[in-house]
């Protein structure tokens, strides 16, 4: 080849299969895309079988190294295009083609939507576990009924199961699963939160674990954040629903926590109630 990647020294002093995905993660972090000559080593590493045997818990460091850095679709694009994704993460790779709708937006293509969520990310300096959660929280929907498309029914009971085996396929730590699992369950439910049903809202932020975890409510925020960014022409907006649901916890902050959980929840319901009358929203946030 022309000019060798000054990476690809690492190729002969790493596992060929581990090589493959360190590679991606390094050109995740460099400026340039990886050219014809790089991708066609790759392949060649893939379609000699030596992702077949390679340990998951070993590539995990790699992995993280790829999604902590300042682009992380190129993980994924650099994955997608020698053939190692699908060996390395089917779940994602099955991603790609399957069109969704989401809030506010038309169809787009999962897999594509998907690096644009990492991307967004790591604009945002976000956390490890963070960015694992947008790369699976959408695993349940790729195999969702064509005749239902681009609605997802159930995507939750099937993403559930994926998630976990994954994550112990990749010995990922606990607050990744747990993140994880949160933003599967709850992200769209999220998207549709409105000022309008303070009852709801306040349950809504029990199951965020908003009182009880403040810093796992603060990165699922995150979480819809990018997702709800990742959209075209949504880049450099703020999240409404993220401003929402702060005006309602911090409406919440002063009710005990002794007595019932039914006249806690009630309480809440009312200050959050009181609190979305004391504000002026816009249509987007509603």
């Amino acid at each position: 080849m022309a000019s060798e990647p000054e990476f690809l020294s690492d190729f002969g002093q790493t596992d060929p299969g581990l090589a493959v995905l360190r590679m991606a993660a390094l050109i995740a972090e460099g400026a340039a895309d990886p050219d014809e000559d790089t991708l066609d080593l790759l392949f060649e590493q893939v379609e000699a079988g030596h992702l077949v045997d390679a340990d998951p818990k070993q590539m995990w460091p790699e992995l993280i190294r790829g999604l902590m850095s300042p682009a992380p679709s190129k993980l994924i694009k650099t994955l997608r295009g020698c053939g190692a994704l699908v060996e390395i993460l089917p779940e994602v790779a099955a991603l790609f083609g399957v069109p969704d709708i989401s809030d506010g937006e038309a169809e787009v293509d999962l897999g594509t939507h998907l690096m644009k969520t990492l991307d967004e990310a790591a604009r945002r300096g976000a956390s490890l576990p963070v960015r694992f959660a947008l790369l699976v929280m959408n695993v349940g929907k790729s195999d969702s009924p064509r005749e239902h498309l681009p609605v997802h029914y159930k995507h939750v009971e099937r993403g559930r199961p994926r998630i976990e085996e994954m994550c112990a396929r990749f010995g990922a730590p606990a607050e990744c699963k747990d993140l994880a699992l949160l933003a599967l369950a709850e992200c769209e439910r999220v998207h549709r939160v409105t000022k309008m049903r303070a009852g709801p809202v306040a349950m809504m932020l029990e199951r965020l674990v908003a009182f009880d975890a403040p810093e796992r409510f603060r990165e699922l925020m995150m979480v819809c954040a990018c997702d709800y960014c990742a959209h075209a022409g949504r880049e450099d907006q703020s999240y409404p629903k993220a401003a929402l649901l702060e005006i309602a916890l911090k409406a919440c902050a002063e009710i005990k926590e002794n007595g019932s959980a039914e006249a806690r929840q009630s309480a809440r319901a009312e200050a959050i109630a009181l609190a979305f009358r004391s504000q002026r929203w816009s249509s987007e946030v509603a």
